[in-house]
């Protein structure tokens, strides 16, 4: 064999390693992802009426996890300052506090409700729990009735 075989031999050898221990990397949650097609996120919070009680797929970065239960993950939007709430029931999913800061692929119904200044306070107080910083909730920044957009999870592929 000469140098140049064996060396496509062993570049073979790393490229294969290495594909599979990138496709190892994928960590599936819940049931299997069935749509192919993502929805960008930004476009379900523009018309949250129009994708309600509708199966959507969404991919971006988790930017927070539910550090009381991990039932829960933030991912970010395409947009800027944008972000949405997948929910699983508790139990069900536990999502590791180190997928924070990975790629998300998520599958899940969305949802939108209304809630009142209080129900929007009483939702804010239990967030603030869940990430512990209740000493420093402030339920008077809450303002007015809360249009609450999420994705009922169903299924979720971390990167």
């Amino acid at each position: 064999m000469n140098f140049t075989r064996a060396s496509a031999i062993i570049f073979a050898c790393v490229t294969l390693s290495a594909t599979s221990a990138l496709a190892q990397s994928n960590a599936d949650y819940g049931k299997t992802l069935s749509l192919k097609i993502t929805t960008p996120i930004s476009v379900i919070l523009k018309d949250p009426k129009a994708y309600h009680g509708k199966r959507v797929l969404v991919e971006g970065t988790i930017v927070e996890v539910c550090e009381e239960r991990g039932c829960w993950i933030r991912i970010a939007s395409d947009k800027e300052f944008e972000s949405i709430r997948f929910k699983v029931e508790d139990g069900l999913i536990t999502f590791p506090m180190d997928a924070k800061g990975k790629i998300v692929l998520a599958e899940g119904i969305v949802s939108m409700k209304t809630l009142t200044r209080e129900q929007a306070v009483a939702q804010a107080r239990e967030v603030a729990k869940e990430r512990g910083q209740l000493a420093t909730f402030d339920p008077a920044r809450i303002k007015g009735p809360v249009t609450d957009v999420q994705l009922t999870g169903e299924g979720a592929r971390v990167k």
